[in-house]
This record gives structure tokens, sequence and C-alpha cells, in this order.
């Protein structure tokens, strides 16, 4: 991990970088450790390695977390698994978690032209054997105030081998047949800080466009679980990441975190995507 923290330290001076066997979960071990230093603490403040940037990294994650609690199961070799802490100075984040996922997607595929994003954390191989995209890996924002700072937990679980699961899911090996984990990881990463970097100086305002080429949703209709829209069309999404839906002659607007969205049933002339 030397070459990689060499590449990374110009934007993260103080980075450290750590790869462990197996984990529950890389998210909940990088909280825990920001929860076990406000304990030792004891009211003072903490120190300044308890708030530096941390690239926690799990060969094998046996009780990984992803959006609305679900289950994120990954192996040795065949998948890879991340989570990095930072501090981050601006107070509005939303759209965080499609700015991740964009960093993740112009890493493998800067051209869109076979992977996509699904609103509000999937990424998605456009083109699978039946002709419907396949969930290829997710993203899990988490916040923790500590010491009048917010960090910021951002998790990665991406698919690097096939795995045989109940539903058809997408690895990176379709595009990449010789990439391993290290390899995704060493690719991944300078994006990723990249893309933090600018949110954080611009917010997703400045990435929207960049995100309609990767965008799965839109022109296509979803079935959402909010009352208030339950059907429509997605129209994209807005400079504040929430995904736009247009309902008969309404134009609605739904937050990332407040419903689920899954693609209806295709319609003539469009494709479906089926999520999890």
């Amino acid at each position: 991990m030397q070459a990689l923290w060499e590449v990374l330290r110009p934007n993260l001076p103080d980075l450290s970088i750590e790869v462990v066997d197996q984990v529950d979960s890389t998210n909940q071990t990088l909280v825990q450790r920001l929860h076990g230093a406000v304990r030792n603490a004891q009211g003072r403040d903490l120190r300044a390695q308890d708030l530096s940037p941390s690239l926690l990294v799990a060969q094998r994650q046996i009780a990984g977390r992803g959006r609305l609690g679900r289950n994120w199961m990954s192996r040795h070799g065949a998948s890879l698994t991340f989570s990095l802490q930072l501090a981050l100075e601006r107070s509005d984040w939303s759209g965080l978690s499609l700015a991740v996922g964009l960093a993740v997607a112009r890493a493998f595929d800067p051209t869109a032209q076979r992977l996509g994003l699904k609103w509000p954390n999937d990424l998605w191989i456009k083109d699978g054997p039946d002709g419907q995209g396949r969930k290829l890996g997710g993203i899990l924002i988490e916040g923790l105030g500590v010491s009048g700072r917010r960090m910021a937990i951002i998790g990665v679980g991406l698919n690097i081998l096939p795995l045989r699961m109940a539903e058809p899911v997408a690895s990176l090996s379709e595009l990449w047949p010789d990439l391993t984990a290290p390899q995704a990881l060493h690719r991944v990463m300078p994006e990723l800080v990249r893309t933090i970097h600018m949110f954080e100086a611009q917010g997703f305002a400045a990435m929207v466009d960049d995100f309609a080429r990767y965008d799965l949703l839109r022109g296509h209709p979803v079935v959402t679980t909010d009352a208030q829209c339950p059907q429509g069309i997605a129209e994209g999404v807005a400079a504040d990441g929430a995904l736009c839906v247009r309902q008969g002659d309404q134009h609605m607007r739904i937050v990332s975190g407040e419903v689920s969205v899954r693609p209806a049933a295709a319609v003539a002339g469009s494709t479906s995507f089926h999520a999890d």
C-alpha cells in the first residue's frame, strides 16, 4: 500500500491506510473507533490522529451494511470493500453519495459506455447477458459529529469476480478480466479523493451534468415508496442530488434517504433495470 499512499499523500497528507484480513463492516469499524476515541478523551479534545483521514480495507467483510440496513457480503479476492474516514468542512452534504458513485464510475469507465449509476447509491453494469442491467456495487455514507467537526465515513463495496447469488449480479472482471482487488483500489482511490475535494469546494452542483451521462433512471418509469409520488417518469437529478420525477403534469422531488426507488416494468421502447 506504500505506492497508493504516495499517490494520495499530496491531497491527504495525514492519511493512514490499514488492510485487515476480515472485519464485520469497514464502516462500522471506523464509526466504533471514533466513538472509542471520544470516550477515551473524557471530555477533552481528541488527538489529531483520531480525526485524520483513514482508509480501512477489508479482504473479507462478514456483516457489511448497505442502504436501509441491507446486508453486503464479500469474500477474499472476489470483492473490494473499503471505507474512507475524513472530515468534511462543507455544511451541505446533499448529493455526496451521488458524487462518490460518480467517482467510482469514472475510475473504471470514463466514457460511460458500460457502467451506470442508479440513484441514490448503486453502480450497475448496463448490459447483462439478458439485455438488462445488473448491480456491480454500492455506496454507504455515514456522518458523525466529533469535537465540533463533521466526520464522513464513506463506504464502497464492489464485486471484482462473479458471485453465486439468487439474483444476477455483475463483476468488474467483465470489464477488466485480469483486475485484482488491490489493483481496483489503486484505480479508484485517486479519482475518489479528487472528487471529494471537488465536492467540498463546489458541492454536487458542479457534477450534476457529468452524473447525467451515467444516470440509469432518467427517462424511465419508476415506482417509489413515497406516498406523494408513488410512480412517475424519472427526469434526472437536481443540483442538490434530489431525484426529479414527473407524475402527470406535476414535477416532484425525492430526497435520498426518504424513499427507495425501483424501476417499473419496461414500457415500449425503453429499457428496464431491475433493482435488488
